[in-house]
């Protein structure tokens, strides 16, 4: 029998984001690997799931894969979940998924919920040619990668989290001028969704009259002139 691995994307916020066909492959598989088995328990349980879960994160996958390899080329079926969005994209996944490639595993990724695609279309900002960048270097490593990207034309995607959100415009005034043209997107499908445009000086302004920042950010940042 052989054995497949499905990667499998879960909503970012509001649950009726969640495909029929993720949740019938959910519900056939021998196993869950869920990032957080606590997180993932909850939208299981709204959708009836009883598959078994195990969990599989950015600490314990290094020690873990290898088994988890080899029950699948014994023929297992696991679907990958991360706690919202598509795994591999700023969360565990890559190292799994490149271990089943290489060892000629099925690997089938389904289509579904992810932050950075309607940050991108939502901004108005050229979306036919952009690079994803994730999450900046906290500190080492951090100057380095913002003055590589100080030329780059296409649209630059980066995700933030809320207590550096300022400290990341700040750093996109240093590095690439107050007047470029910024969108920042927070809690994308959720209750509280919001999208703030405008320069990165006025966006930066608006952020720090605010009383509290709180949710997940997608910031999307225009590219040099030459775009």
């Amino acid at each position: 029998m052989e054995g497949k691995l499905y990667v499998v994307p879960t909503p970012i916020g509001n649950l009726q984001d969640m495909t029929f066909r993720a949740i019938s492959v959910l519900k056939d598989v021998d196993l869950i690997l869920a990032e957080d088995t606590r997180t993932s328990g909850k939208l299981l349980k709204h959708f009836e799931i009883n598959t078994p879960q195990r969990s599989y994160h950015k600490f314990n996958e290094h020690k873990i894969v290898d088994d988890l390899i080899a029950q699948l080329e014994q023929g297992a079926s696991f679907a990958l979940i991360s706690d919202a969005g598509t795994p591999a994209i700023s969360d565990p996944g890559y190292l799994i998924v490149h271990k089943a490639v290489a060892k000629g595993i099925t690997v089938e990724t389904l289509p579904g919920a992810t932050a950075f695609v309607p940050a991108l279309v939502n901004s108005g900002l050229p979306a036919e040619r952009f690079v994803f960048e994730g999450f900046l270097p906290v500190k080492k490593g951090r100057k380095t990668r913002l003055e590589s990207l100080q030329d780059e034309t296409r649209t630059m995607i980066f995700y933030e989290s809320p207590h550096k959100l300022l400290k990341t415009l700040k750093d996109f005034e240093k590095y690439f001028g107050a007047d470029r043209q910024v969108s920042v997107s927070r809690e994308i499908s959720k209750i509280y969704e919001e999208t703030i445009r405008g320069s990165v000086s006025e966006v930066r302004q608006i952020f720090e009259d605010k009383p509290s920042i709180k949710g997940e950010f997608v910031i999307v940042l225009k590219g040099s002139k030459g775009s």
